[in-house]
């Protein structure tokens, strides 16, 4: 909230509103005057959040991914106009804990991970179909999983015997898979999260509402991002780092060409959690949140 400067009138965007911890602390710092567009791409979240802010007439709940936040911003003619916008980025506790959802190998259930189960192909139907090949690139590019290849292989040679279709069938074949054990890390963590971002198309959206949340925010506008994990983390940074210096023009070109204007200005260090959070809050211990502020200078 401090990173966001939330003003009594101001104009702010939740683009991750999952159970709506963030959007009612927002709401709490707003005036009668001050308005906030809360956005999530998971229906069970949006119907939650539109039950728990029904009455509110300063919030707008929208189901929708980060790539239609400039979509969601111009159909409330807020372009250019707010004030303020934050990422939370991956899962919540609510959709980690919910054995249904199949993101979590610590709970027994369909081998989904899908955060909207009406779109795209769960993690059990890629695993199906996919090639060993593309497996492995997957958990290694998404998942940094040193181990790729012997988890896609030990993958392929169990589906020829029965589908996998559980998160638990998924968890104990990694196990047997991986020769070695990390500190209190559960040796199936990595797969989880390539196959989550694979299926949820994490990377690219994220890409995508970066880019467009820079096209929203007003000048002098504050972009707070918390990440969970080193892709994420890597993707917000060299895109703050790169809208604060100016990016290239015509990049690769032998002729030395002038560069766009900042656009963002980098605010603070990155911010971390305390110890006392960490203990109140153990999935906390990797959250990094970076924050940047609209330049004067208009977009092109």
């Amino acid at each position: 909230m401090e990173a966001l400067k939330v003003r009594a009138d101001g104009i702010y965007v939740d683009a991750t509103c999952g159970s709506g911890g963030h959007t009612a602390e927002i709401l709490r710092r707003l005036g009668p005057r001050g308005r906030l567009l809360a956005l999530d791409r998971d229906p069970r979240a949006v119907a939650a959040a539109k039950a728990r802010f029904a009455g509110d007439g300063r919030v707008v709940v929208t189901k929708a991914r980060f790539s239609m936040l400039q979509g969601c911003v111009d159909g409330q003619k807020l372009n250019r106009r707010v004030d303020g916008i934050l990422f939370d980025l991956g899962i919540s506790s609510v959709q980690l804990d919910d054995g249904e959802r199949g993101f979590s190998f610590q709970y027994d259930g369909p081998l989904d991970m899908r955060m909207d189960c009406e779109v795209g192909v769960s993690a059990a139907a890629f695993l199906g179909k996919a090639s060993e090949r593309e497996i492995a690139a997957v958990l290694q590019d998404l998942g940094e999983e040193r181990y790729a290849r012997r988890i896609a292989r030990a993958i392929v040679a169990e589906r020829v015997r029965q589908p996998i279709e559980t998160t638990s069938q998924l968890a104990q074949l990694v196990r047997k898979a991986v020769p070695t054990r990390e500190r209190s890390k559960n040796p199936a963590t990595r797969t989880f999260l390539a196959l989550r971002l694979l299926v949820n198309e994490e990377l690219d959206e994220l890409r995508a509402g970066l880019q467009q949340a820079l096209q929203a925010l007003a000048p002098g506008g504050r972009l707070a991002v918390i990440s969970f994990h080193s892709l994420e983390d890597r993707i917000v940074k060299r895109f703050m780092r790169a809208q604060a210096r100016g990016e290239p023009m015509h990049d690769g070109l032998p002729v030395q060409t002038p560069r766009s204007p900042h656009q963002l200005r980098l605010i603070g260090k990155v911010i971390r959690p305390r110890e006392t959070e960490i203990r109140t809050n153990a999935r906390a211990r990797s959250a990094v949140l970076r924050v940047a502020e609209r330049t004067e200078v208009e977009c092109a």
